[in-house]
Order: structure tokens, then sequence, then C-alpha cells
């Protein structure tokens, strides 16, 4: 039985910070900040579980493993606000750190997704992804174009590069593969998704549907890290 997950409170609060950035309006809430935080960690633990018997090398990792401060590093950035408007969680096998890949979830009003895959591999495992896609060009292309991955996953990428990089084949059948910055599904979901009394269900389903892409990139990603 899927529990009575309580997000409609946690998209009040983060629509409440994004309004009110500012650390007096944060302390004078923090116990609401608390509740949310709560709230999002129990979704967070149950996802880690579920995920784990899809996985099961996922199966050992802990919240704190995979979940984020909500306090942002404003060092480098023009936007000062100290707080997030979101609350995230990654899992994945080595670290939510690691270049290996995962899972994640977004909450934010407005904003909220799934992604799975390697977000900003370096340069050098992309050269040898793409080249492992090239040599692997039939199992990659149907794995990808399976109209349950294509329906939920209509691009590999976000942001992708402009022009084939250089050293790869011009008359590759498949251009789009090779240009990707990233290795990396999303699906976007409306606020009102979570509304839906199983809607953890289904999120577990689009992360499962996208578990061959997520196993082929960390196949090539894993020999370059461990």
């Amino acid at each position: 039985m899927t529990p009575p997950y309580n997000v409609p409170l946690i998209f009040r609060f983060l629509s409440d910070v994004a309004a009110n950035n500012n650390r007096p309006w944060f302390q004078d809430h923090r116990d609401r900040y608390d509740e949310a935080r709560q709230l999002f960690e129990t979704i967070a633990a149950d996802l880690i579980v579920r995920l784990g018997q899809m996985d099961e090398s996922l199966a050992h990792l802990t919240v704190k493993d995979c979940t984020y401060r909500f306090y942002r590093d404003t060092r480098f950035s023009p936007d000062k606000s100290p707080y997030k408007r979101h609350f995230g969680v990654y899992v994945n096998a080595r670290g939510k750190k690691s270049e290996h890949g995962g899972y994640y979830l977004h909450l934010e009003p407005g904003s909220c997704l799934v992604a799975s895959g390697c977000y900003w591999l370096p340069t050098k495992i992309l050269n040898v992804l793409r080249h492992t896609i090239i040599e692997q060009e039939e199992s990659f292309t149907q794995m990808v174009e399976a109209p349950a991955f294509r329906e939920l996953y209509p691009s590999i990428t976000f942001d992708p590069l402009k022009t084939l990089p250089a050293g790869l084949p011009r008359d590759f059948a498949h251009p789009e593969y090779l240009k990707c910055r990233n290795y990396c599904v999303t699906h976007h979901l409306s606020d009102s998704f979570f509304s839906r009394k199983n809607w953890m269900d289904e999120v577990l389903r689009q992360f499962s549907v996208a578990q061959p892409f997520v196993d082929f990139v960390n196949d090539v990603v894993d020999d370059y890290i461990l």
C-alpha cells in the first residue's frame, strides 16, 4: 500500500521560501522547514528501499547518502539567496558525487522531474562512451528507441552539442546520440502528478524504464572510476 505522502505541504513550504528567501523569514518559519524536510526524507527513504529492490547495488544507501543541504553555496553565484527552492534525492550506488550514474527525483513547485543517468562526464569518459555507442549501435538504438522509453524520454540528453565532436564518423546514422554533453534522461512531472495516490509507483516505473540506459552508461563509466 502506498503511504500517504503529503507533497502539497512540501510544495507550500518551497513556494513560500521562493517568495521569502532570506534568513530572518527562514528562522521565523524553521518549524515548517523541519516538517517539510522530515516529510521529504520519508519519501527519499521509501524511494531508496524500492530502488534497492530494482537494483540491489543501491540497497545499502541511506537518506544521508542521497540528499543535499538546503543551504546554498553562494560564494561564486550572483544569486545570493541563502536557501534552495527544491528538495532532491539522488540515488547513486557509488555516492551522490560520483561519476557513476544514478536516479534523481526533484521536487520544486512548477519544475518537478525525474532524471536518470550521468551528468557532465569528463571528456575522456565521454569519448569512450561515444565510441561504445558506435560499436554497439544496434543494441543502443533499440534500447533508446523502444516505444516505452521514447514515450518518457524523447531525448537522451539536454543541452546537446551543436556539432559532432572531432574524430567521430560523419556518416554515423544517429549523430544525435554522439552530441551529448551528458547522458542523462529526464521526464518532467506536473505538481498535480503528486496528488495521485500511486505517484511513487509511477516514479519507480519511470526509473525502471530508464534502468537499461543507466546500466549501459555505467558499464563504460565504471571502467574509469574504479
